[in-house]
C-alpha cells in the first residue's frame, strides 16, 4: 500500500489486488497528502475547498466524489447511489499535480457556463488533452476561492466529445 505514494503524474495507482479496507486505506493516504492535509492546494492562489452538504464531512464527500461515479437505473436516469469506479480511483494522484499546473501534457483550462438544476453556474475546467483527464472547479461565490467538484477519466461514451463541445463556447476569461 505505501507504494501507492510514491506514484508519480502520469502513473497509475494499483489498488486492483486490494481488498476494499485496503483500497480505501491506500487512497485515503493519497487523498489526505495531496488534498485534506494539504494547506496550499490552490489553483492559481485561490483556495480549493470541499462542497458543503448538510449532514456530511466536506472531505469525506469530496473523497467519495473522487473515487466514486454516479449510478443510472435501468431507464439510464441518474441515481442518488455512487460506485467504486477504478478509473477514477488509479488517478487519485493526478489531481494535484493539475491544479498546480506541473503537468508537461496538453493541458487547456477554461470556464464555462453550465446549467445544473434549472440555474446558469459558472465552472472552471482543468482539460487534460493527452490523458483525457478532467477536473472542475466552481468558484465560490466571493470569487476568492474555488470548490473542487470532481475529477475524472474521460472514458465514458461522448464524455471526450461534451468537454471539447464546452470548450469550444469557453468564456472569454478564467473564472
Amino acid at each position: 500500500m505505501p507504494l501507492n505514494l510514491t506514484k508519480k503524474y502520469d502513473q497509475l495507482l494499483d489498488v486492483g489486488q486490494y481488498n476494499e479496507y485496503q483500497r480505501k486505506e491506500s487512497m485515503m493516504r493519497i487523498f489526505k497528502r495531496d488534498i485534506e492535509d494539504n494547506l496550499l492546494f490552490k489553483f492559481r492562489s485561490k483556495q480549493i475547498r470541499p462542497t458543503k452538504i448538510e449532514g456530511e464531512s466536506p472531505m469525506e464527500t469530496l473523497y467519495h466524489h473522487l473515487t466514486t461515479k454516479g449510478d443510472k437505473d435501468e431507464n439510464g436516469k441518474k441515481t442518488r447511489k455512487r460506485t467504486f469506479e477504478m478509473a477514477r480511483s488509479i488517478r487519485l494522484h493526478w489531481i494535484k499535480p493539475h491544479i498546480d499546473e506541473l503537468t508537461k501534457s496538453d493541458i487547456v483550462v477554461f470556464s464555462y457556463e453550465d446549467r445544473v438544476n434549472g440555474k446558469d453556474v459558472i465552472r472552471t475546467y482543468i482539460y487534460n488533452k493527452t490523458n483525457d483527464y478532467v477536473l472542475i472547479l466552481e468558484p465560490q461565490r466571493s470569487k476568492l476561492d474555488y470548490y473542487l467538484l470532481t475529477a475524472y477519466f474521460l472514458n465514458e461514451p461522448g464524455g471526450k466529445k461534451q468537454i471539447e463541445k464546452k470548450f469550444k463556447k469557453k468564456l472569454n476569461e478564467v473564472y
